[in-house]
């Protein structure tokens, strides 16, 4: 079997990006004998923009998600290789939560005193920026709305571009690792912004194969990748990581419970 492998989902910066790929090759290098003693071979890739597309294929062998789309996309169709367990504000054994952040310029100093603010958020299948978001403002809505309006940016790093430079939303919910991420290496994003909550919890974002990776494989890749960051440091402490947790998908049902408690309050949507 030819596989491929990628991590795409906190590369704010170029640096950043070649810290996971280096991180992702170390890891790759544990597990080469046993790919090799079965005929196979791996690869690093870039994903195009469909990450959804990506993370469906059969020939993923190690890759890393959010927690949303492995609960409707993903669900029955890929494996749960491993959870990280990030050193940043917000991160607790594994868990995470999104910051609730407002432009410099903007006054509110609290969630509830958003309402009739502009919001953004970055994509449909993002728990961090839509899912976790819309939770927290369940309490706050009055008939399915809160907002005076409600734009879709693309990533976390447009969200806070459209905050913090353009000025063209005033309110949006950031992941709190990629957030960590930004004041190291996009100071001027995290400049013109400021915090004014957090969210609930939930599980951090997944490492994941195909369904056709035998289990023996999925559990040398997620003893490769503890490997990898405990013998390198540096890398550990650039990449935020100490560590790795086995969490299986059934941990990361609370996602799903935040959704069903949004819309069965009458907010089925960000509004």
């Amino acid at each position: 079997m030819q596989w491929i492998a990628a991590l795409p989902m906190y590369n704010v910066a170029p640096a950043l990006a070649d810290d996971w790929r280096a991180w992702l090759d170390a890891a790759l290098a544990r597990v080469s004998g046993r790919l090799i003693a079965r005929g196979d071979t791996v690869r690093i890739v870039d994903p195009d923009a469909d990450l959804t597309a990506f993370w469906l294929r059969d020939d993923v062998l190690l890759s890393q998600t959010c927690g949303y789309p492995l609960l409707h996309a993903l669900n029955g169709r890929v494996r749960v290789v491993a959870t990280p367990d990030f050193d940043a504000s917000g991160c607790e054994h594994g868990g995470y939560r999104s910051v609730l952040v407002t432009g410099a310029h903007v006054e509110a100093a609290s969630l509830e005193a958003c309402r009739g603010l502009r919001a953004v958020y970055n994509d449909d299948d993002s728990n961090s920026g839509m899912n976790l978001f819309r939770h927290a403002v369940t309490p706050f809505a009055a008939n399915g709305r809160f907002f005076a309006s409600v734009a879709k940016s693309g990533s976390h790093l447009a969200s806070l571009r459209a905050i913090a430079v353009d000025r063209t939303a005033d309110v949006a919910a950031i992941d709190c690792v990629t957030l960590a991420f930004v004041r190291t290496h996009r100071p001027e994003l995290a400049t013109g912004i400021r915090e004014i909550g957090v969210t609930a919890s939930a599980p951090a974002l997944p490492f994941i194969a195909s369904r056709r990776v035998p289990p023996d494989i999925v559990d040398a890749l997620a003893a490769a990748l503890s490997e990898a960051i405990a013998h390198d440091a540096p890398l550990a402490r650039r990449l935020r990581l100490k560590g790795l947790l086995r969490f299986t998908q059934a941990d990361y049902a609370v996602i799903d419970r935040y959704e069903r408690e949004a819309m069965e309050s009458g907010y089925p949507r960000l509004a």
